[in-house]
């Protein structure tokens, strides 16, 4: 530290000109990490989209026929929603995302893993949102214990340190880390919680999609129990860590663990290698998170099934459209999928917002 402020005051003492450039680099920095937490406090915490502060916390579910399974069938695995803030009342989309992938998937559990539940025998708080979640009963809320899910994984050193660190982008950085440690220690399929499922995703094993010509992304995962890609993963989350840029410890991960693992300079030369399958962008991103507000205006009921045709699930990218007004009853894309694939969820919007 005091070589550092040794070195700061030799800048400091030069000529006018150095002095007045090392001034200007000191106060533009300064600006960018206050703009950062500024950044972060003000929308860093996704807003509740669409819902009203004085919303009911309880609400009466529709008549639900839980699926038979034929004797024969293997026991599927899971799909997991990670919350790795300390929110416990997630907004309609999340809602929305958890819904529509039990719908799709009655046959497997829908785990929900929410860090803000508290443990032990402590009452759960009462929202409308996990009332509703309540409904389906193929869908778990259980408490997101972070300690143990990092424990014995290359990530545990990582985590038992964050404590002690600042970091612009920490929650997000956070969430990829968590993902990457579910998939390895459990297996199954990962969504992010902006996700509104469209078909049934088990037939996709050790994927991932493509969000561009250039870039993967880990909104959705699907592999087996300790597969070694998400070992690899893992280890190169810890050994080139760099929480200062965004995506670093997501996409890019992602993209660049993805070339490794296949000996390939860019990711037009493979789409699959060594058992890993990455799925082009209309599987999962359909529409570019350029384009987001795309989802909120009017398309017509026709149009809808031509946009999403090779479409499994599609990613709202609500780090981008939070916040934005949403007529339950439009003809906007979101609400239309909202009104066809959460039809539960849909109906609370209508009455509450």
């Amino acid at each position: 530290m005091s070589r550092s402020l040794d070195c700061l005051l030799w800048l400091l003492r030069g000529a006018p000109s150095q002095r007045g450039c090392t001034l200007f680099i000191i106060s533009f920095k300064f600006m960018f990490l206050v703009s950062v937490m500024i950044y972060w406090h003000t929308v860093g915490e996704p807003r509740i989209q669409g819902q009203l502060p004085n919303l009911p916390v309880h609400v009466s579910c529709p008549h639900m026929v839980p699926p038979t399974l034929p004797s024969s069938s293997p026991p599927p695995g899971n799909i997991f929603f990670l919350e790795t803030s300390d929110r416990t009342n997630p907004n309609f989309l999340f809602m929305c995302s958890v819904e529509s992938a039990a719908r799709a998937h009655p046959e497997s559990r829908v785990m929900v893993l929410m860090k803000g539940l508290p443990g032990g025998n402590a009452s759960r708080p009462r929202h409308l949102s996990l009332s509703l979640l309540g409904c389906f009963p193929n869908v778990q809320v259980l408490r997101l214990d972070l300690e143990e899910l990092f424990r014995d994984t290359p990530l545990a050193a990582w985590y038992k340190a964050l404590p002690w660190r600042w970091e612009p982008y920490l929650l997000p950085v956070l969430s990829d880390a968590s993902r990457l440690a579910l998939m390895w220690k459990f297996g199954g399929i990962y969504l992010d919680t902006d996700f509104i499922v469209l078909k049934n995703l088990r037939n996709l094993t050790n994927t991932l999609g493509t969000q561009s010509r250039y870039v993967l992304n880990g909104a959705f995962l699907a592999f087996e129990r300790h597969h070694k890609f998400m070992a690899l993963c893992m280890r190169d989350f810890v050994a080139h860590y760099n929480g200062w840029i965004w995506g670093h410890q997501g996409p890019q991960l992602l993209t660049r663990v993805f070339k490794k693992w296949c000996s390939i300079r860019s990711l037009s030369e493979s789409r699959t290698c060594r058992g890993v399958t990455t799925l082009p962008s209309e599987a999962f991103y359909p529409i570019p998170w350029q384009n987001w507000k795309k989802y909120f205006e009017d398309i017509s009921p026709e149009e809808l099934p031509r946009l999403l045709n090779a479409t499994y699930a599609v990613h709202v990218w609500n780090k981008k459209s939070q916040g934005t007004r949403l007529e339950a009853t439009s003809k906007a894309l979101l609400a239309q999928l909202h009104a066809r694939y959460c039809p539960t969820t849909h109906e609370a919007m209508k009455m509450y917002l």
